[in-house]
């Protein structure tokens, strides 16, 4: 019998701690055969060390679904409120 699989309804749940949330403005990417690794923290003008605040581990596949995520989210910000400053090709890069 072909049943096909029932849909899941998921619920994300946030604690107030991670609510808040954290600023960061450098992000490190690594990657070996089974997953990504992504350092995200804070570059503090006048210092030469970046802290790192959070690390997220994922697999290929969902490394994929996230950029597909986050780069569809870019498209409708930017048809919504223009194209976002200094995203052209050759601007200086630090740590994304």
């Amino acid at each position: 019998m072909d049943n096909p699989p029932k849909e899941i309804q998921l619920r994300a749940r946030i604690d107030d701690a991670v609510a808040e949330g954290i600023y960061i403005n450098f992000g490190s990417i690594v990657h070996n055969r089974s997953e990504f690794i992504l350092d995200l923290g804070r570059i503090v003008p006048g210092r030469a060390d970046v802290k790192i605040l959070t690390r997220i581990l994922t697999t290929p596949l969902h490394a994929k679904q996230l950029c597909r995520a986050l780069a569809q989210n870019i498209e409708q910000y930017e048809k919504t409120h223009g194209e976002i400053a200094g995203s052209e090709e050759g601007a200086k890069r630090v740590g994304f």
